[in-house]
C-alpha cells in the first residue's frame, strides 16, 4: 500500500519535480530505443531440461464408457514423455497433448511416424516434434490412444461420444477428477496431480484436430488452448454437403481402419450401429448431432488456433469456417493461419514460423508468458506460395456480404455477373454430367458447354478480396425426382499457386532434413525439410459448395422433387480468402455432379435456373463499393483462357492415401 504523506508546500513542490521527472524519463523511453521499454525482455521457455533423462511412462485412464460392451470401463492408453529435473524439485509442469486414432495403424506426419516401445512395453519414439522441442522447455507431451485404437480398450465411434470422451477423461485425470492406473488391467492408481499443473494444450492435425475441438466444445476445465490443424467441426459436413453425399458416404468403414486388430474382433456390432445410424441418404440423425461441435462453441474456455488449407479437399475449409463464425459469435479468444495448401500440416509449409509462434503460443497460454502473441494480428493469410500477408482481425471489419446477380450473355451457358438483376424469365439450362467437374466446367467458362452455367464479371480494374463464407441462391426446376447442385467460384487468369492437386497436395518432401529439439537413439528431432510445390496455372477455384436439391424444404431430410416444378435453396460455399487480381475476372459456375468430390443422383436430371430468383453473397472487403469500383472503368473485353495445359493441377483426392481417410 502506498505510505501517506503530509501535505507540505515543500512535499508538494517535491512532488511536482518528481512527476516532471517522470515525464521527462518516459519521453524518453517512449522516443529513444535505449529506454527502459525497449529493453524489457520478453519471457521464453528455454531449453534447460534433459530430454534424454525425461520421464517416459504409460497410464490407462478410465473413460468412464464401456464401449465395447465386455461389462469393464474403456482404459485409453496414455503415452508421456516428462523433464525429470521439474519433478525432482516438486515443481509441477503443463502438458501439451495430441490424442489420435493413428498412432498405430498409419503414422503421423508425412513421414508416417508411430509410436514405438521397448520389450518392457516402455514408449520410445513419439511422433512428430512436440517431444522433442517442448519437453526441454519444462513441457510435458501427452501421447492419447482413442479408444479401439492402438493400446487402448473400447471401440472407435468415429467422432462420437467415445472419441471424445478418450480425450476428455485425460484431461480430466491431469486435473485429478479421473481415475488412472499403471497397467491396462490392474489396480494400480497413477496420478497426475503430483507432477502436473491441470493446465493442457491439445494439438494435432485431421482427426486429431477433431478432437480437440470436440474436447474443447465440452467446456472441460484446464484445457487452456487448442491448436486445430485441417480439423473437423461437424462429421456430417465430412461426409456429406446439405444432404449430398461426399466421398464415401457412411464413417463405419474409418472405425474398421483405425481399431486395433483386437479392437475389430470386438467391435462388429459398434460398427453396424454407426452405419444404421448414419444413413447414405443424409438425412440428418441424432448421430450426428452428437458429432456435430458447432452448436456447442459457446461451451468453449480454451483459446483457439485454427490452421488450414484453403484448397483442402478432404476435410475442407468449410469446415474451419462454421466454426470460426461460431466462435467469434460468442467472443472466443482465436487466431487463425490459411495457406494455400491442401491437407498439410504447417510444419511442411511454414516449418521455422510455425515452430516460433507455436512456442509463444504454448508460453503464454500454458505458462502465462506476457509475450505479446495475443495481441500481434489474428490471421496470417498465405496469397502466394511461401508469400504471407496478416489481418488484426479477421474476416477484416469491413468485409460486407454483397449480392451478385447472374445474367444472361451472347452464348447460351455464358452468362454475365454483376450487381443488376436478370429480367423476369430469363433462364440458363445444363444437364448433369458426372464425368465431369469443376476442373472441366473453369477450362471451358467462355464456351457454350451442356454440363454447367457459367457467369463471369468484366476484366477487374482493381483488386477484388473475398474474405469469409459465401452463400449463392438458386431456383431451380429439375427433369427429374433427383438432382445434385454445385456452386463454384472461380478466378479466371494466369497464377502461380501451390499445386494442391498434386502428391504432397502443395509441398515437395526433400531428402536433407533439419532438427528442432533434442533427439535420443529412439527418437529423432531430425526431420526431412520440405518446400512449396508450386504451378502455373490459367484459373483458381476459390470456393465450392454442394447440395441435394430434394433438401430444399428441409435441410435435415431429403425428398424426392416433382419434375417441372421450381424448387428454391441456398448452398453453403466454404469459407475463403482469396485476392481475385486486376484484369482476372470472377465467375460463378452451378452445375451438377461434381466429378470426384460429389456422388451423382440416381437420375441425371436437366436443371434449368430461373437467373432473376438466382443470387450471390459474396464476403467482400469493402462490400457493393469495393466490387463497382472493381468492375467499372473496364472495357469489358474478355481475358480468354491460354489453352495451357494445367501441369496436374485438377482435382487432389486421388492423392489421399484413402479416399475419404481424415489424416
Amino acid at each position: 500500500m502506498p505510505i501517506p504523506v503530509r501535505r507540505t508546500r515543500r512535499a508538494r513542490l517535491s512532488c511536482r519535480t518528481l512527476v516532471a521527472a517522470a515525464a521527462a524519463a518516459l519521453m524518453t523511453a517512449l522516443v529513444s530505443p535505449t529506454g527502459a521499454q525497449a529493453q524489457a525482455p520478453v519471457r521464453e521457455s528455454k531449453p534447460v531440461h534433459s530430454y534424454a533423462d525425461a520421464i517416459r511412462e504409460s497410464v490407462w485412464v478410465d473413460t468412464g464408457l464401456d464401449g465395447d460392451g465386455d461389462g469393464r470401463g474403456d482404459r485409453v492408453a496414455v503415452d508421456i514423455v516428462r523433464p525429470r529435473e521439474p519433478a525432482a524439485t516438486g515443481r509441477k509442469i503443463p502438458v501439451i497433448m495430441d490424442a489420435s486414432p493413428y498412432y498405430a495403424c498409419c503414422g503421423r506426419g508425412n513421414e508416417g511416424q508411430k509410436k514405438t516401445y521397448d520389450a518392457a512395453g516402455n514408449p520410445v519414439q513419439f511422433p512428430l516434434f512436440y517431444d522433442n522441442y517442448f519437453v526441454p522447455r519444462g513441457y510435458a507431451f501427452v501421447a492419447v490412444d482413442l479408444a479401439g485404437t492402438n493400446r487402448s480398450d473400447g471401440c472407435d465411434d468415429v467422432g462420437g461420444r467415445s472419441d471424445v470422451q478418450s480425450a476428455k477423461a485425460v484431461v480430466d485425470w491431469l486435473n485429478g477428477r479421473a481415475r488412472g492406473y499403471t497397467t491396462r488391467t490392474g489396480s494400480d492408481r497413477a496420478r497426475a496431480t503430483t507432477w502436473s499443473t491441470g493446465k493442457v494444450g491439445m494439438i494435432g492435425k485431421s482427426w486429431d484436430g477433431t478432437i480437440a475441438n470436440g474436447v474443447a466444445a465440452t467446456g472441460v476445465e484446464g484445457l487452456e488452448t487448442i491448436v486445430p490443424i485441417g480439423a473437423i467441426s461437424s462429421w456430417y459436413d465430412y461426409f456429406h454437403s446439405q444432404g449430398a453425399p461426399l466421398y464415401n458416404a457412411n464413417p463405419s468403414w474409418l472405425s474398421e481402419y483405425v481399431n486395433s486388430p483386437e479392437a475389430n474382433g470386438r467391435c462388429g456390432a459398434v460398427q453396424e450401429r454407426i452405419t444404421t445410424a448414419t444413413p447414405y441418404s443424409g438425412d440428418w440423425t441424432r448421430a450426428w448431432s452428437e458429432r456435430n461441435h458447432v452448436p456447442d462453441a459457446g461451451k468453449v474456455k480454451a483459446s483457439v488456433f485454427v490452421v488450414h488449407g484453403q484448397q483442402d479437399l478432404n476435410v475442407r475449409a468449410n469446415q474451419f469456417g462454421q466454426w470460426w463464425d461460431a466462435l467469434a459469435a460468442r467472443g472466443v479468444e482465436r487466431k487463425i493461419w490459411l495457406s494455400q495448401t491442401g491437407h498439410v500440416d504447417p510444419f511442411d509449409f511454414r516449418r521455422a514460423d510455425w515452430v516460433r509462434t507455436l512456442h509463444r503460443w504454448f508460453d503464454h497460454y500454458l505458462l502465462g508468458y506476457e509475450n505479446g502473441i495475443d495481441r500481434e494480428p489474428m490471421a496470417d493469410i498465405e496469397r502466394a506460395p511461401d508469400r504471407w500477408t496478416t489481418d488484426r482481425v479477421w474476416p477484416p471489419r469491413a468485409t460486407e456480404r454483397t449480392t451478385l446477380r447472374p445474367g444472361t450473355g451472347a452464348a447460351p451457358g455464358v452468362g454475365t455477373l454483376g450487381r443488376t438483376p436478370a429480367a423476369p424469365g430469363a433462364t440458363e439450362t445444363f444437364t448433369d454430367d458426372p464425368g465431369l467437374g469443376e476442373i472441366d466446367w473453369a477450362a471451358r467458362i467462355d464456351e457454350s458447354t451442356a454440363a454447367k452455367a457459367g457467369f463471369v464479371t468484366r476484366p477487374l480494374a482493381r483488386d477484388l478480396r473475398l474474405s469469409g463464407s459465401s452463400t449463392v441462391t438458386v431456383t431451380a426446376t429439375p427433369s427429374t425426382a433427383t438432382a445434385h447442385l454445385t456452386a463454384v467460384l472461380v478466378d479466371l487468369g494466369p497464377d502461380t499457386i501451390r499445386d494442391y492437386a498434386a502428391a504432397g497436395e502443395g509441398i515437395t518432401t526433400l531428402t536433407q532434413r533439419s532438427c528442432w529439439g533434442a533427439s535420443t537413439s529412439g527418437d529423432s528431432a531430425c526431420f526431412k525439410d520440405t518446400e512449396a510445390r508450386t504451378a502455373d496455372v490459367e484459373f483458381t477455384v476459390v470456393s465450392r459448395g454442394w447440395a441435394d436439391l430434394g433438401t430444399w424444404a428441409d435441410p435435415g431430410r431429403g425428398r424426392p422433387l416433382t419434375p417441372g416444378t421450381a424448387y428454391t435453396m441456398t448452398l453453403k460455399l466454404a469459407a475463403t480468402d482469396h485476392v481475385v487480381p486486376a484484369g482476372h475476372r470472377l465467375a460463378l459456375i452451378v452445375g451438377g455432379t461434381d466429378k470426384d468430390l460429389l456422388d451423382p443422383p440416381s437420375t441425371t436430371p436437366t436443371i434449368t435456373l430461373d437467373l432473376a430468383r438466382t443470387s450471390a453473397k459474396l464476403p467482400l472487403v469493402g462490400g457493393a463499393d469495393a466490387f463497382t469500383r472493381a468492375t467499372a472503368g473496364t472495357d469489358g473485353a474478355r481475358l480468354a483462357p491460354s489453352g495451357r495445359a494445367l501441369n496436374g493441377v485438377g482435382h487432389p483426392r486421388s492423392n489421399h492415401p484413402v479416399p475419404g481417410e481424415v489424416r
